[in-house]
Order: C-alpha cells, then sequence, then structure tokens
C-alpha cells in the first residue's frame, strides 16, 4: 500500500526474531555491510521507490541501536536489512521507519508462494551444477533438495530462517533481492519435508496487502 503522505509503497516489512546459524552466516558471507551473527533479531524494509530506502536507512539507524547488512537499490525497489542483539531495538527502529513515512506494519504486501519444488535423491551432475554458483553450503548427490520462489523477495529470509530453526538442513542458497526471493535446502528426505512445512507456515502467517 502506497502512503498518501510519502508517496511511498511499503512492499515487504519481515521482523525476525532469532537468526539461525546458517542463515545468519549465508548474510555475513554475501553482505556488504555489517556482519550479523546468530542469535541476533532482524528486520527486512522493502520499499518503492528504490530511493526512499536512503532515508529509511538514516531514520532506522538514528533512532535505535541497530546495525546494516544491507542497502541495496535495484530497478523498481530498494530493501534495507538492520539487526541487533536486542529485539526491542530492531522493533524500535522499524516503527520509527514506518512513522516517518505515514505506513503501518499491516500496509506490506502478503508474501506470495510462486513455486515450490521437491527433488529426491539428488543426481551427481545436478548437484554439480548447483555448487557451481551457490553461496552456501555443497549439496551433496543422494540428498533431497527444496526450491522456494517468494514475492515480495526477502520474505524468503522469513521462510528460510524458520526451515532452519524447525528441521537439520543445509542451507544452500539464498536470494532475497529482486523480483522474487528464492532458497535453496537440502537434507534428508524427512528434515527437508519437515523445513518445508515450517517455511509455508511462517509465509502463511504473514498478513498484509494483496499485491
Amino acid at each position: 500500500m502506497t502512503s498518501p503522505r510519502s508517496g511511498t509503497s511499503l512492499r515487504t516489512y519481515a521482523f525476525i526474531d532469532r537468526m539461525q546459524p546458517q542463515c545468519a552466516a549465508h548474510i555475513a558471507a554475501t553482505s556488504p555491510g555489517d556482519v550479523p551473527i546468530a542469535g541476533m533479531a532482524e528486520l527486512y524494509i522493502e520499499m518503492a521507490p528504490g530511493n526512499d530506502v536512503f532515508r529509511a536507512a538514516d531514520i532506522a539507524l538514528k533512532a535505535a541501536g541497530v546495525r546494516p547488512a544491507l542497502q541495496i537499490i535495484e530497478r523498481e525497489f530498494g530493501l534495507l536489512e538492520i539487526h541487533s542483539e536486542q529485539q526491542a531495538e530492531v522493533l524500535a527502529s522499524g516503527q520509527a521507519v514506518l512513522d516517518e513515512f505515514g505506513l503501518l506494519e499491516t500496509d506490506r504486501i502478503a508474501p506470495t508462494i510462486a513455486s515450490t519444488q521437491f527433488i529426491t535423491n539428488v543426481h551427481p551432475y545436478q548437484a554439480q551444477l548447483l555448487n557451481k554458483w551457490r553461496k552456501g553450503s555443497m549439496l551433496m548427490p543422494g540428498q533431497s533438495l527444496f526450491i522456494m520462489e517468494v514475492a515480495p523477495a526477502a520474505y524468503i529470509s522469513v521462510a528460510a530462517n524458520e526451515a532452519e530453526k524447525a528441521a537439520s538442513i543445509t542451507v544452500i542458497e539464498l536470494r532475497a533481492v529482486g523480483r522474487f526471493g528464492r532458497m535453496f535446502l537440502s537434507g534428508t528426505e524427512s528434515e527437508v519435508q519437515s523445513a518445508r512445512d515450517a517455511a509455508v507456515a511462517a509465509l502463511e502467517e504473514i498478513k498484509g496487502q494483496q499485491a
């Protein structure tokens, strides 16, 4: 929903209460900003027009004790990630951004699962192809693989974090920027199924506007 006061559209507002080890490590390895660690709380804010994210970052960082891992502007949208050891600091910072732009958390776009794929007994050649561009752990032949595609993109981080909470899986790749967010998780068939169910349930709990 677009704020009549600021003209800003809130695409994603996604709070993560406790970052899981693999998800935190993936952000730390791929982020140009401050490195987060497991156990921290974090918040993703995606806006349009994209340049509004610069103002959002200024407000967020001055409002509370948070640090940024991401401040990305792409063709249409701007994405900000902030994190802290204290959940209250992250929530206060996010609320300051909403207040400044005349927005509510419920003005965000609700996540939509665009596609899912569940592959058992991954072939060695397919594993090798995926491993060439993955930024997380290696995909081993014979494992099960779950792939999820979500819009808006940043919600994939919530899905992955909840999946890691729920099951003993390996995070192969996370992509939270662009038109769609994607995650690739692997493990035993039963563990990957549990991770899939947790990811879907987490996204279904996020309420917002229809795109």
